[in-house]
């Protein structure tokens, strides 16, 4: 199966490449590089030994997405190409439903036309919103997304479900995941945020080096163990391999129309504090944090029974909160050094 991989050379999609190597898939990339690196591409090769296939264009652009799928012979997407940062789709819900959810429509029109059954979409937990109860499962209810980011979400797992409603030949699955975290064990590729970082595992470790003065704690007040959000946090690898379960579950059906969702996280939350000093222990840094307001868009709390992922996809989380540490804080460090160009 080869596999078009859209966002390929960021955070989860590179990590995802070598998972589907290691799978026996075939991968080609399609990255416009607004948000990630193109010296990805050349760490990956070495992380690989061979040349990895990459396209330089925008997934919004149908004819450019036609032409890769034909003369590539792509059977298979994966799609990830998204704005992401909660906070700034707040401050930019234009932007973020612009691209998020054209690009999902593109594509779909794309590989119906050119006859491509298999998609795997990149979904978030945030379309659970403020939970009522956790762990959330598959049949919990959607709330109202918290922030645009997640209401684009929402609304690209209804088009594709209605999509998959109309009878047409597609087989889907959309992946809920929670917060990806750490990095590749050979310490060649990581998170690369472009300018501040709206994550929390790269704003610590980059404060950690003293790229950043202090970190910022949104909020101590919230109704949790220690007051700060609870966070289901996965290991990227760990995710990247869910990604090729998905896939070779599409690959078995029997159907030629088919649509589901699953949780991919660890099935247990930790709160921001708790990570902190997690990172403190682990990596003997003391870090500059202060307590700061909420942040708009910021869910209280959230993890993820994945129980259904266990069953269907053969699927479960491996790694430790404190390996996905570790694993990034190595990133930080060679990134830090220059030993990453």
């Amino acid at each position: 199966m080869k596999i078009l991989v859209t966002g390929g050379a960021g955070f989860i999609g590179s990590h995802t490449i070598i998972e589907l190597s290691n799978a026996g898939f075939e991968s080609v990339i399609i990255d416009n590089f607004s948000n990630s690196d193109i010296s990805v591409i050349k760490r990956l090769e070495q992380i690989l030994g061979f040349p990895v296939k990459y396209y330089q264009e925008d997934c919004n652009n149908p004819e450019i997405l036609e032409q890769i799928i034909i003369n590539e012979k792509i059977e298979g997407v994966i799609h990830f190409a998204a704005l992401k940062a909660v906070g700034e789709s707040v401050e930019k819900p234009l932007d973020y439903y612009r691209n998020n959810v054209t690009s999902t429509l593109t594509l779909l029109d794309v590989m119906l036309k050119t006859g491509v059954t298999n998609f795997v979409f990149s979904s978030s937990c945030t379309v659970y919103g403020q939970p009522e109860n956790i762990p959330v499962t598959e049949l919990t209810p959607r709330q109202q997304a918290t922030s645009p980011y997640g209401n684009t979400k929402v609304i690209c797992e209804d088009i594709i479900r209605d999509t998959v409603a109309s009878k047409v030949a597609l087989k889907a699955i959309a992946l809920r995941y929670f917060n990806p975290v750490g990095a590749h064990p050979s310490g060649l590729i990581g998170e690369l945020p472009c300018g501040v970082p709206s994550n929390l595992v790269p704003f610590v470790t980059q404060t950690a080096v003293g790229i950043r003065k202090k970190l910022t704690i949104y909020g101590n007040d919230y109704d949790t163990p220690d007051g700060t959000c609870i966070r289901d946090f996965i290991h990227v690898v760990d995710l990247a391999k869910a990604h090729v379960a998905a896939l070779a579950s599409l690959k078995e059906k029997e159907s030629t129309s088919s649509y589901d969702v699953y949780n991919i996280g660890t099935g247990k939350g930790n709160t921001v504090l708790e990570l902190i000093n997690l990172f403190e222990k682990v990596s003997g840094q003391q870090l500059n944090y202060v307590i700061g307001e909420r942040r708009a868009g910021d869910i209280e709390k959230i993890f993820g029974n994945v129980d259904k992922a266990s069953t269907l996809l053969k699927w479960k989380s491996q790694k430790t909160l404190e390996e996905s540490i570790i694993d990034a804080w190595r990133w930080q460090l060679k990134l830090s050094s220059n030993a990453i160009v």
